[in-house]
């Protein structure tokens, strides 16, 4: 089964819309922040078509801003009790949009990681952290003239054991 290709600037446009919309009458400035500096990262990875960094940035704000998103309804919906019943029809509309925003936002990301993955990005996220690994075929020699097929010299003079040792 092949993924359908959505386009990031779909992708942008419709979130755009929908917290525009979910700003209309309840929640905080806080909350258009988040999604609006998420979304200009969003149009970075638009104008820059070959960078994994801004696809990748894009992707992580749009995690993030579902873990805020959670927090500003569930701290927020409670003014809805406060409105008044002319007001209350504006809210129940920004309400919806921007529960509809948040629900759209897992399957954004799905659509963001597989662009990433075009783009040239690895499966795993690497931070930059080092790395260690047991396995010897993996260092290389720096000498020049030391061709690693024909060597057989042991430059340590260490005794060649049988033994295998175990890596814990």
């Amino acid at each position: 089964m092949e993924i359908p290709a959505i386009n990031l600037k779909a992708i942008v446009l419709v979130h755009w819309l929908l917290t525009v919309w979910g700003c209309m009458a309840w929640l905080p400035t806080s909350f258009a922040w988040g999604n609006f500096g998420v979304l200009a990262v969003g149009v970075w990875a638009i104008a820059h078509r070959d960078s994994i960094d801004a696809v990748l940035m894009f992707l992580i704000g749009l995690a993030v801003t579902i873990l805020t998103d959670i927090i500003h309804f569930g701290i927020y919906y409670s003014l809805s009790e406060l409105a008044s019943e002319k007001g209350r029809d504006v809210f129940r509309f920004s309400a919806g949009m921007a529960i509809l925003s948040l629900l759209l936002k897992p399957a954004s990301c799905f659509f963001v990681y597989q662009m990433y993955r075009e783009r040239g990005g690895d499966y795993n996220v690497n931070f930059g952290f080092p790395s260690m690994s047991r396995k010897r075929e993996a260092y290389q020699s720096i000498d020049p003239q030391q061709d690693a097929s024909t060597s057989t010299a042991n430059p340590f003079n260490q005794a060649q054991d049988t033994k295998t040792v175990r890596a814990y």
